[in-house]
């Protein structure tokens, strides 16, 4: 009975050092968003009529949806799991005893806590028409490459998407690989084991909750490239990186209300799925290797 009591209490305490939280999420995410979600069956947006999916129908017959959907689209799917692959390498290159391990590490946090907009002002430097880059490739004779408006702007993107957040992925993995017993190890090499085979039957089986992990994290950060592609190119970027988010900051500069709220919901309702897939992936994989 005392126990009961002692439990109920601290449940009352967790209560309201959560209330504060959770009132703020309601209040600025939450209910926006399911406002927004109501928006994008109506006509107008106060009191407006109900019409079912008519803005949906309006929004996928749009060009600008589209384009900026499928660049979205094709931008996850690419650069994601090069990023990914680029820290799990790093992470088991800094978790041996090398040189300057200590300061390698500390290196490759250092763009989580650089401000954007000055980490963006680098890039541009080293981007621009005049900057850095172009002026070293003269020197070999070659001509100047337009990087933010050509096909090389998605490419840019990229390295911008990779360099911001390799470090926080190289973080979770270097927590994932001291995590795995080293005797795994030991008794490998004993029986024959070589490198590779370490690698698929211990490291990435004991790696697979922190890479699922590490691939959503990847993923909603994808989502969230608009902020580097504003600063960098604009309002109106080359087609190649009009992203989802390009695509409603206009519609909410025009005010176009049922746009911006569709579009959101549709990217919410894609963000939701794909991770429900990821979660289903990772439990079966982790029964299946049991």
């Amino acid at each position: 009975m005392r126990f009961r009591k002692r439990a109920i209490k601290h449940s009352y305490i967790a209560v309201c050092f959560l209330a504060p939280s959770a009132i703020g999420f309601s209040v600025f995410y939450l209910i926006p968003f399911a406002m927004g979600v109501i928006y994008s069956f109506t006509k107008g947006a106060s009191a407006g009529s109900f019409v079912g999916f008519a803005n949906y129908q309006d929004l996928l017959a749009s060009d600008s949806f589209r384009k900026a959907a499928m660049n979205t689209a094709l931008f996850t799917s690419i650069s994601v799991p090069i990023t990914i692959v680029i820290s799990l390498l790093i992470a088991l290159m800094l978790n041996q005893n090398i040189y300057l391990r200590n300061w390698l590490r500390t290196a490759y946090v250092l763009p989580l806590v650089v401000p954007v907009a000055s980490v963006v002002l680098i890039w541009q430097i080293l981007f621009d028409w005049n900057g850095a880059i172009n002026s070293w490739l003269s020197n070999f004779a070659v001509e100047r490459i337009d990087w933010m408006k050509s096909e090389w702007a998605r490419v840019v993107l990229s390295v911008v998407y990779a360099w911001k957040n390799v470090g926080y992925n190289v973080i979770l993995f270097l927590a994932g690989l001291q995590g795995i017993p080293k005797d795994y190890y030991e008794t490998a090499n004993l029986e024959g084991a070589g490198v590779y085979r370490q690698f698929t039957q211990i490291t990435l089986v004991y790696l697979t909750p922190t890479m699922f992990f590490v691939a959503l994290m990847a993923l909603v950060s994808s989502f969230r490239i608009f902020r580097e592609t504003y600063l960098i190119a604009g309002d109106y970027p080359h087609d190649s990186i009009y992203m989802l988010q390009h695509y409603m900051n206009n519609m909410f500069l025009s005010l176009d209300v049922q746009k911006l709220t569709s579009a959101a919901t549709l990217m919410v309702a894609c963000m939701v799925i794909i991770v429900f897939v990821m979660f289903s992936l990772e439990r079966r994989f982790s029964s299946f290797t049991e």
